[in-house]
């Protein structure tokens, strides 16, 4: 605790939790638009409409580890601030781009602004929480990060339909504004200049090296990075998958909508049952589950063996389950990669989710450009990531 005002827990989350919404939105608002921008900008390489997301987690990437150094120099407070404007510019320039060219160099700028969001938040919970309490905390802020890619495409569409596909863009400008205002007005500063880390060359190298050599925090990177790429890999394939296979674009939305509402009871599922069970144990079990989940779509689908009507109802269900994982696990994950870098909290934060981000965004690239008209590629990716991220959490030291 740094002694800075604390907000209600309630007001808290709220704000952190909008702020990261505020990223999550831009991550797959556009897939309802993908029909139009294919047929205007790249009619002839249909599946390059998918570097639209993963340029933007990119940005998001190679900003996360600048801005946690940049919060623990500066304070947590104008990082959020700065970046705010950046995000604000990348869109803009994405709004005006001619080609999809110049959109994606816009919407790698947009990441690296969102990456203020995706890290300082944490590290500014990181400064207030510890532990499981930190876990319940991240949990309840990891259920909009879940929840509202799932719910984008609706929110998106209506947008769409109302003022065109290009007005996505303005409504990221609008929404990071309102929360940029509501962090100014109610949130104090977290990280008092006392305990602020100056931004030299051989102090982040120090700092990188302390957590690069801790076993346990590099571990639980990895198996996020694991966990995110499924979650970059769905989300990538999936408008293709229900617009080509299933022949669902019209209700395609709507889906989205119902996955969102029930696999956004697994981070409050996970709220009550982190403190009783443990991080580790439950991320193992969510992790045993969906890989197992994973492997039967992956062979019912190879082998062709579902009927059509019980195809589509076990692609929704499976998309349910995964977004359900990331509710059971994101949270457990950064809390137990941060646990042990109290003094570290920024860099800490900047390089969990630089490696885990940039892992993602490399994992999904395979699985999103294999797509061949069927969610085979996506199932296979699934099986095998989560797989590893199991594996890998087997092997966690026993006293986490």
């Amino acid at each position: 605790m740094t002694g800075a005002r604390k907000l209600g827990p309630v007001e808290f989350i709220a704000l952190m939790a909008a702020t990261m919404a505020v990223v999550a939105f831009a991550i797959d608002s556009t897939l309802p638009a993908f029909p139009t921008i294919i047929a205007e900008m790249t009619p002839d390489a249909p599946n390059h409409v998918q570097l639209l997301i993963t340029t933007f987690m990119l940005g998001i990437g190679i900003g996360t580890l600048v801005v946690g150094p940049l919060s623990d120099a500066y304070g947590r407070k104008p990082v959020l601030i700065g970046c705010a404007v950046l995000y604000s510019t990348g869109a803009l320039l994405a709004w005006q781009a001619p080609s999809l060219e110049p959109m994606l160099a816009a919407r790698l700028v947009q990441g690296l602004g969102a990456a203020g969001a995706r890290v300082v938040t944490v590290a500014l919970v990181r400064d207030l929480y510890k532990g499981r309490e930190m876990a319940r905390v991240v949990s309840f802020i990891m259920m909009v990060f879940t929840i509202v890619p799932a719910m984008a495409p609706m929110i998106g569409s209506v947008i769409i339909g109302a003022f065109g596909w290009r007005a996505l863009f303005l409504a990221y400008v609008l929404m990071s504004a309102i929360t940029c205002l509501w962090l100014v007005i109610r949130q104090e500063e977290t990280l008092p200049p006392v305990q602020r880390r100056p931004l030299r060359i051989g102090t982040l190298i120090s700092g990188m090296a302390e957590i690069m050599r801790n076993r346990v925090v590099m571990m639980t990177i990895i198996a996020q990075g694991f966990a995110f790429g499924c979650m970059f890999s769905t989300i990538s394939s999936i408008q293709q998958i229900f617009t080509v296979r299933f022949d669902a674009e019209a209700t395609f939305t709507y889906w989205f909508f119902a996955i969102a509402v029930v696999a956004g009871f697994s981070s409050l599922l996970n709220a009550a049952l982190v403190v009783k069970v443990g991080m580790r144990i439950l991320v193992t079990s969510v992790l045993t589950a969906e890989f197992l989940i994973s492997l039967s779509m992956a062979v019912l689908n190879g082998f062709d063996l579902l009927p059509e009507g019980v195809a589509f109802a076990a692609q929704i269900l499976w998309t349910m389950s995964m977004f359900g994982m990331l509710g059971l696990c994101m949270g457990n994950l950064n809390a137990l990669a941060l646990e042990p870098l109290g003094h570290l909290a920024g860099l800490g934060a900047s390089v969990s989710g630089c490696i885990a981000t940039i892992m993602a965004v490399v994992l999904s690239l395979p699985v999103g450009q294999s797509f061949d008209g069927t969610n085979i590629p996506l199932a296979i990716g699934m099986t095998v990531y989560t797989g590893i991220a199991l594996t890998i959490m087997l092997a966690l030291p026993k006293r986490h």
